[in-house]
């Protein structure tokens, strides 16, 4: 792999460890700020809207940029947002501040993305997306738990004065190691755009990547709370389980990218299946405190394992259906997977408010989980069709 690729993993470590170390600091957030915890939960929904719609408007706005500079000038915008969370005195302003976060995030990973699969051969592309999204399961082995130590014990604005120094490590890399002379396509067009969202297959895989990825969300927003108030461990206890969690998403998201590698369809079906299960099982489990975390593994290898798979098989679709409109439909793929992380903690927060309860969040995150499974059957079926088509053409 090129060196080019550790100053994205370098970038993506940063974004992904204040996009997930929310989920460790939400008790304490909560507390801090006077706010209920469905309330604190609406930070994670906000943030991964903020990505939702900025990152495909933002990459097209953006797009006549080199890339080096585009990148630079998105790490300065992720270190000013997160300054910002640092510094807000109130729940409201800590909202805008997670959404100026959120839209250096967005266009990050739809660039970031087409920037990794360009810099390798096309048979590792999957494997180069992968060690870029790297980043954010590392951040979650080791950014998120340290992240949710710190805010523990010096407070949660301790936690993103942190982030932010991360994010000026990440411009220093990216300044050093990617080169200057990236090659990008043409910028799309406002029809191109339209046309990306006007594509029936592409939007199939969009809906894969919200309920499949997103789903999850419904207890992993909530996961802190679920082993404080379910399992019993003590707040301590919590961050040593999110190294061990994370530790099996890192090995998800690499095994996800060798398997996608050769057939995306079919792995991301036998994936999603395991992880409904998974999390269907996880709501009994969750009760004991050695079977919640041997699930919490296995839940953590599933719940990364997809990524790879899901970019790659998105550019795939536009390369055939939308030519002109490659990098849009990676933008809106990254809105996806955000727009699925809003969706399942907006829904976990109505459960956890609900009668149904904290205990709840593990099998309603499986019934979503169930929606992808059937699109990513419905798409398969619809890629062998166009496959037998062109044969016989």
């Amino acid at each position: 792999m090129p060196l080019a690729l550790f100053a994205l993993t370098i970038a993506a470590y940063a974004i992904g460890t204040t996009e997930f170390v929310i989920v460790g600091l939400l008790p304490t957030v909560a507390n801090d700020l006077s706010v209920t915890l469905p309330m604190a939960g609406l930070i994670v929904s906000v943030y991964a809207l903020g990505v939702t719609f900025g990152a495909p408007v933002l990459t097209a706005l953006t797009g006549r940029l080199p890339r080096k500079t585009l990148m630079l000038g998105l790490m300065g915008v992720f270190v000013i947002g997160n300054m910002a969370a640092a510094l807000s005195p109130t729940y409201e302003m800590l909202l805008v501040a997670r959404v100026i976060s959120a839209f250096a995030h967005g266009v990050f990973f739809s660039i970031g993305a087409t920037i990794a699969a360009d810099l390798v051969p096309e048979n590792r592309r999957a494997s180069a997306i992968a060690m870029m999204f790297m980043g954010l399961t590392v951040a979650i082995v080791t950014g998120v738990p340290l992240g949710t130590y710190i805010g523990q014990m010096l407070g949660w604005r301790a936690t993103f004065w942190g982030v932010a120094g991360l994010g000026l490590i990440a411009f220093g890399a990216i300044a050093l190691l990617l080169p200057s002379n990236l090659g990008r396509g043409a910028p799309a067009s406002l029809l191109d755009q339209v046309r990306v969202l006007g594509s029936g297959r592409l939007l199939l895989v969009f809906g894969m990547t919200a309920f499949g990825y997103g789903g999850t969300f419904v207890t992993f927003t909530y996961l802190s709370s679920v082993l404080q108030d379910i399992t019993g461990f003590t707040a301590s206890s919590v961050s040593v389980i999110l190294v061990f969690y994370g530790l099996a998403i890192a090995v998800g998201n690499l095994a996800g990218g060798r398997i996608a590698d050769r057939n995306p369809v079919r792995a991301l079906t036998t994936l999603f299946v395991l992880q409904a299960v998974t999390l269907v099982v996880f709501s009994f489990t969750a009760v004991s405190p050695v079977l919640a975390v041997l699930t919490l593994a296995a839940l953590g290898f599933l719940q990364f394992a997809s990524v790879p798979g899901l970019q790659l098989y998105v550019v795939q679709l536009a390369k055939r259906h939308r030519p002109n409109g490659v990098d849009v439909a990676s933008a809106l793929n990254i809105a996806a997977f955000n727009l699925g992380i809003a969706m399942g903690a907006w829904v976990g927060g109505l459960v956890v408010a609900s009668s149904l309860g904290l205990g709840a969040t593990p099998w309603v995150a499986a019934v979503l989980v169930v929606l992808a499974v059937g699109l990513t059957m419905i798409s398969g079926a619809l890629d062998r069709r166009s496959d037998g088509v062109l044969q016989v053409a």
